[in-house]
């Protein structure tokens, strides 16, 4: 039996932050009902088309979910969102803009009040209150504002994350406090109301740059993907055009670096290396005893220099790479969940599964509106009710 099967999570949510929240709580069985506009939906589900005609963002947080299409601008879809909830819901998670929920009815105090057992999870990018609270918040532009692309990027020119941090910092710390608030709720038989930002996040995943620049001290410089501060740390080119990441953490490792991966034994009493701090502060001149070492070699002798030394390394892998990793085939980390277009792959959650923690629930990918008929005839409504819902625009 999955761990969270039997509870229902009701979510007003759109982009990542929030999605990615509930999708973990729907890998855990729990019934997640994704309420949308009609006939526009998720906003995500328009962000492009590079799987088999659905959206890449979309796929990755949304399978295992039902929608419900409720226009609620109308009344009559707004007061069976509430009803649905009151009636049916263990948690509530939404990533409205701050206030909209409360406009609508949906706000922990109204809520608290009509089902204290309820859970209701704010997700926002600077929080419920505060000078900011009113700030457009998109995960770029949290990245910036939590400091991250000021110690991310090369010399030159700061940089982005490839993929969207800040988001997934929001969900997983909603996705932990939902579990907390559910084991709390387990002893306590009342609800709690969770308010999650972005920032605060972010800035979390940011504490060793922010205490390594403590009390004023200059931050850690920008390094591309080498280590900030530990060398050698970081991506070297190898004969064949391909890109070899090691990494060395401590004085035992620079001599068999120095021995058994370079060649050079001598290297590892130079006095200019002597010690983590000078060679990162004679990078330059270690860099290029590296690469000239490496340019008779092909990534895979590197790597088996490397292997033999006991050094950390890995590929530079692309997402084709990644896609075929024997590690990931070897654990039989793959699986296939439906959509609206077909069968698509989707990696099974971290953590382990099986036995006694059963499977996680992978069910399909809804499309938009699947689930509206069903859900509306669970709250009691027949056939012609919910036509004429649907002939005013209500879903």
């Amino acid at each position: 039996m999955q761990p969270l099967q039997g509870l229902t999570v009701v979510t007003l949510e759109h982009a990542i932050a929030a999605p990615f929240c509930t999708r973990q709580l729907a890998d855990l069985g729990a019934r997640v009902i994704k309420i949308e506009r009609p006939g526009v939906g998720d906003f995500a589900r328009g962000y492009d088309s590079r799987v088999k005609g659905l959206a890449s963002h979309f796929v990755w947080t949304n399978r295992s979910k039902e929608s419900l299409t409720l226009d609620l601008k109308h009344p009559g879809a707004a007061a069976l969102l509430r009803r649905l909830i009151v009636e049916q819901a263990d948690v509530l998670v939404q990533n409205l803009a701050p206030g909209a929920a409360a406009r609508l009815g949906l706000g922990w105090e109204r809520l608290s009040t009509l089902k204290p057992g309820l859970i209701v999870c704010d997700i926002s990018g600077y929080g419920e209150d505060g000078p900011y609270r009113d700030k457009k918040a998109y995960d770029l532009l949290i990245q910036s504002e939590s400091g991250f692309v000021s110690v991310t990027g090369g010399a030159d020119e700061p940089a982005k994350a490839g993929n969207s941090i800040a988001d997934i910092a929001a969900g997983m710390y909603a996705y932990s406090n939902i579990l907390a608030a559910l084991l709390q709720r387990g002893r306590t038989g009342t609800g709690r109301h969770i308010d999650v930002s972005m920032l605060e996040a972010m800035a979390e995943w940011m504490g060793y740059p922010l205490y390594y620049a403590f009390d004023g001290a200059t931050p850690p410089p920008r390094a591309g993907a080498a280590h900030a501060t530990i060398y050698p740390y970081g991506p070297f080119p190898a004969g064949d055009g391909g890109t070899v990441m090691l990494g060395l953490q401590n004085e035992r490792e620079w001599v068999s670096f120095c021995e058994k991966v370079l060649l050079q034994p001598a290297l590892a009493t130079d006095p200019r290396f002597a010690g983590n701090a000078k060679r990162s502060a004679a990078r330059s001149a270690l860099r290029q005893i590296i690469v000239d070492s490496f340019a008779a070699l092909s990534s895979a002798q590197v790597v088996e220099r490397l292997e033999a030394a006991q050094i950390a390394n890995a590929r530079v892998n692309t997402m084709a790479e990644v896609w075929a990793h024997p590690q990931l085939k070897a654990r039989e980390r793959w699986r296939e969940v439906g959509s609206p277009a077909g069968s698509i792959p989707a990696l099974l959650p971290p953590g382990s599964w099986g036995g006694d923690a059963g499977e996680p629930r992978m069910d399909p990918i809804p499309a938009l509106g699947q689930h509206t008929d069903a859900i509306l005839a669970e709250l009691g409504l027949g056939a012609d009710q919910i036509a004429a819902l649907r002939a005013e625009g209500a879903v």
